[in-house]
């Protein structure tokens, strides 16, 4: 029974990138060993990197097909949920997974996300690194720290329901994610957070899988002062507004 409806649903997974050049390939590859008998897309949303990201993407787009890897390019940074929402409008899935592009977010979780929707008939299955299972590797522990914090100050604050309100690990029905992302304001790295509380709002059936988070493994973070900024003012935001 599961076998039959995972062959009926189709999964659009959006990356967003951003000088992703040394890692959107194995990113690919590991998707497609990872789900041999998946119907699903890779939506790539590529904010005009300037290391090459988009020919390596055009490279791949010849090896597994233009209809497989989808190369939806902005001109410029234009905010991490803008890019969700530009990617939402080329996905032909009924399932949308966004994830990161730095392998950070490795591809050999996205079976349980999809398993756990089947079993439970979730709207959202989120990763989360804050249960039994689920870690961080490569992380100081300053960085751990203020992860952490991050999230106990938010689930003090909004009472989501999840334990990991800042991944940006997850599974959605297409039309919920249509549904909640209308509704939001945030850009950045504060996008992730006010997606899962308003879905909470709205009272939409939301399941957890653990994952382990591993840094980059090419490249440089893009999290610095100004999100962490821009993370409490969102989270004010988000207290006055839920």
């Amino acid at each position: 029974m599961e076998e039959q409806q995972q062959k009926k649903n189709k999964y659009s997974i959006i990356v967003p990138t951003y000088n992703e050049r040394l890692n959107i390939a194995l990113l690919v590859y590991l998707v497609f060993k990872h789900l041999p008998d998946v119907d699903f897309e890779m939506i790539i949303v590529d904010d005009g990197s300037p290391d090459g990201t988009q020919d390596v993407v055009k490279k791949l787009q010849e090896m597994y097909g233009e209809d497989r890897i989808l190369l939806r390019a902005r001109p410029k940074k234009l905010g991490l949920g803008t890019a969700y929402v530009h990617g939402l409008k080329h996905a032909s899935g009924n399932f949308v997974v966004i994830m990161d592009a730095d392998l950070s977010h490795h591809p050999k979780y996205l079976p349980s996300f999809i398993k756990k929707q089947m079993e439970t008939g979730a709207s959202i299955v989120t990763g989360t690194r804050y249960v039994k299972d689920g870690g961080v590797h490569g992380w100081n522990l300053k960085r751990k720290l203020t992860s952490r914090g991050a999230n106990v100050l938010a689930q003090t604050l909004l009472w989501p329901g999840v334990s990991d309100l800042t991944g940006s690990f997850r599974l959605y029905r297409k039309s919920v994610l249509e549904d909640v992302i209308s509704t939001c304001v945030s850009k950045g790295y504060v996008f992730q957070m006010e997606i899962i509380v308003r879905a909470s709002r709205k009272g939409f059936h939301i399941e957890e899988v653990p994952i382990t988070f591993v840094d980059r493994v090419y490249g440089s973070s893009k999290l610095g002062g100004s999100e962490i900024v821009e993370y409490l003012k969102g989270l004010m935001y988000l207290l006055v507004t839920t």
